[in-house]
């Protein structure tokens, strides 16, 4: 088992079985120049909202603009507004916003609005549960030959700095091999901008202590944060993981880890 990731975008493999993508930020354009192009792509991407930062990726990824009978099968949250995630991606997805639509993609794209459930996609058991954040946010736990790993995207922390976890988030987490956590903030940022959606290291790790994950990758996707201090934030995470006994690592563009 593999998982690899760029920016707002992760996938996961298992052999030659079609992955799954978390999210499809910019790094989804990375994921798809790394596809060997004589290999049809057919996959599934969970989507925890459709925030643009986490959408933007789709008309730039190239296995499916190719066609040849790609196809990309698309799980996301239920609108407030009642709108479908095909009426969001449809309505975002064409000019005056952007030149191509969904129907010039070239592959096949299906649209599945999610709740808080549990389904079989492919060989994968998929757990999907409600995460805080601005606006309907999914988080999601993939079991795949056994091995689970949940991913917790833009994962609202209270807004009085505490670290009570949500019971949704716990379930997610819940003894995972791997959770890939938001860690967007130092306590100072937090306090600036405490509704913003987000968390701090802190609050990632002691998510992944409560709910005895076994490991725990961190990321972040603040372009303005240089190498100095996201190296200070890793220091800090990893002094209180050990305190906690939780193992943890810094995500990193192109990062792939094995399971």
């Amino acid at each position: 088992m593999r998982y690899g990731g760029n920016t707002s975008c992760v996938s996961m493999h298992n052999g030659d079985e079609p992955p799954f993508v978390f999210d499809l930020g910019t790094g989804l354009r990375y994921f798809g120049a790394s596809w060997p192009p004589e290999r049809t792509f057919r996959g599934t991407a969970l989507l925890t909202h459709l925030h643009w930062d986490h959408v933007q990726g789709l008309p730039f990824f190239v296995p499916l603009l190719r066609g040849d009978g790609a196809s990309l099968d698309v799980y996301a949250p239920f609108q407030e507004d009642g709108r479908s995630v095909y009426d969001a991606f449809d309505f975002f997805l064409r000019p005056p916003y952007f030149p191509v639509t969904l129907q010039d993609l070239g592959g096949r794209v299906t649209f599945t609005d999610l709740g808080e459930e549990e389904r079989p996609i492919g060989t994968a058991h998929v757990m999907s549960r409600i995460v805080p954040h601005c606006g309907p946010t999914l988080g999601y736990r993939v079991t795949w030959d056994g091995v689970s790993v949940a991913y917790l995207s833009d994962h609202q922390q209270p807004s009085d700095g505490s670290c009570d976890v949500s019971a949704g988030a716990l379930e997610l987490c819940a003894g995972a091999d791997l959770v890939i956590h938001d860690a967007q903030y130092t306590p100072a940022e937090f306090a600036r901008k405490s509704t913003w959606g987000h968390c701090t290291v802190e609050f990632a790790v002691r998510v992944a202590h409560q709910a005895g994950a076994k490991r725990l990758a961190l990321f972040h996707h603040d372009p303005l944060r240089h190498d100095d201090a996201l190296d200070e934030l890793a220091r800090e995470a990893k002094e209180l993981a050990s305190c906690l006994g939780v193992e943890v690592m810094v995500a990193s563009e192109g990062l792939t880890v094995s399971l």
